[in-house]
């Protein structure tokens, strides 16, 4: 009998994707695969992929829980704080139903394995329950869950919750932390930014604490990272817990076991225009700018205008993806005048397939929020970095790129278009830009050496499979 492996990630895109990949490895690797998605997303899929995107194959399957929110037919990530208190109160019981079934189904096997988000841990409940062993899969990078791990010493330090809101603005947040360990330098600004409240009760504060608590109840966890990147910290991690598996970026590894068959399972949930690549390929190397805020980051009216004149004055090529939703349905943001002036030069899509356009030659630098998966994805293609962190742990991936890794300047404080031009040439024209480029190169190599058979990550995943999940097997 196949091993069955119950693969479950949190409902956003940027949890998606990576979770999905996995699934498709262990697909690979001889599991049998049932992927779980909440029904809202489930149904976004079929809209953005038509109905094939999940309809699965024999062995890898789709199912659905609900997250417990009324019903919607938004095309958006959802309420993130009112989401995570949803589903830590109303997944598991469906979720246990959903295995219950899975086990008394004639026509697969009997679920020998839970493979879930790190920040859904219900599923340990279930796991526990059910005996079965489970393995945590945090999407963030190491440095990133080394952050949220002490958001509990924060507090009983008195860090945090914050006195009042002036402690945003008045330099508090310059304060260092000496007693991360791996995180020499970091600052109470670099830490993931749900501890930036004054409510002690403030749901992913709280939420953030329980899910990075119970990483040690897991019987592995797993990080889309490779050993050199973020040694320090991983080393951190490895003192602290027994296994704990570096399987990035995991993109490479999954282009290493390409499948044909099992191509038409894709995770975007919104429609990838294609044309941008043909776009590109009438363009010269390294000079594009790309820019994408990922699924999430919504754009005020000002914001966008900041950006476009700064990307305008800048007088490179750019390709900026403006998701549907990223206005909130406040019809045409693009500054008065700015078609008429960037004519020619850039073009805006909706959404697009990002692992193919960072490995375009064309493109000479990514305009990013700094989510794990842009970051990861494009330290994998050697592109390097202007960096405007958002929310949660993109502020630790942005220290890090800017400071550790030297493939990223950042955007500091709010956006003008006088910073964003800077930038923009920063590194896509200075000297600093091709320092910066070179560095970004040297990671990419270690990045594919790491994913190539006998590299690090690679080793890593059979380590995961053999060690861990097929233990009980």
């Amino acid at each position: 009998m196949k091993p069955h492996a119950v693969v479950i990630p949190y409902p956003a895109q940027g949890h998606i994707a990576p979770v999905l990949k996995l699934a498709k490895l262990l697909h690979y690797k001889g599991f049998f695969i049932t992927f779980v998605n909440t029904e809202f997303n489930h149904n976004r899929l079929v809209r953005a992929r038509g109905p094939d995107a999940v309809k699965g194959l024999e062995d890898f399957r789709f199912k659905t829980i609900p997250d417990g929110l009324p019903s919607s037919n938004n095309d958006a990530t959802q309420d993130i704080p009112l989401l995570s208190e949803s589903m830590s109160k109303n997944c598991l019981a469906p979720f246990l139903e959903l295995i219950k079934n899975l086990n008394e189904s004639s026509n697969c096997p009997k679920v020998s394995c839970i493979v879930s988000d790190g920040v859904m841990s219900f599923t340990l409940d279930a796991a526990d329950q059910l005996n079965i062993p489970e393995v945590l899969f945090y999407t963030t990078s190491a440095c990133g869950f080394m952050g949220y791990l002490h958001y509990g010493e924060l507090v009983a330090r008195g860090y945090v919750p914050l006195r009042d809101e002036s402690c945003l603005t008045n330099g508090y947040l310059e304060t260092e932390i000496d007693w991360i360990p791996g995180m020499k330098g970091i600052r109470l600004k670099d830490i993931p930014t749900f501890i930036r409240t004054t409510d002690p009760k403030a749901i992913m504060l709280n939420y953030n604490i329980v899910q990075h608590e119970n990483a040690s109840r897991a019987k592995a966890i797993i990080f889309n990272t490779y050993d050199e990147l973020e040694d320090e910290v991983l080393e951190a991690i490895r003192a602290k817990h027994d296994r704990v598996y570096t399987i990035g970026p995991i993109q490479l590894l999954e282009k290493e076991i390409y499948e044909r068959r099992l191509k038409s399972i894709g995770s975007n949930l919104w429609k990838e225009d294609m044309e941008c690549l043909t776009w590109l390929d009438k363009r010269e190397n390294n000079s594009v700018l790309y820019i994408n805020f990922g699924s999430i980051t919504p754009l005020s009216p000002d914001q966008t205008v900041e950006f476009g004149w700064g990307l305008a004055n800048s007088n490179h090529h750019f390709l900026w993806i403006i998701r549907p939703d990223l206005m909130n349905g406040k019809g045409s943001i693009l500054p008065e005048g700015f078609l008429e002036e960037t004519k020619g030069r850039g073009l805006m899509v909706g959404w697009c397939p990002q692992e193919q356009v960072l490995a375009h030659p064309a493109v000479g630098g990514f305009l990013t929020h700094c989510g794990w998966n842009s970051t990861i994805e494009t330290i994998s293609e050697g592109v390097p970095m202007v960096c405007w962190p958002f929310f949660a742990e993109q502020q630790t991936n942005c220290r890090y790129a800017c400071t550790k890794w030297d493939i990223g300047v950042e955007i500091e404080g709010d956006v003008n278009r006088r910073k964003v031009e800077k930038m923009v040439r920063v590194i896509m024209e200075g000297k600093k830009g091709i320092e910066m480029r070179k560095k970004a190169l040297e990671l990419k190599g270690k990045a594919q050496s790491a994913a190539k058979p006998g590299g690090s990550s690679y080793h890593n995943l059979e380590k995961l499979i053999h060690e861990t999940l097929l233990n009980n097997h």
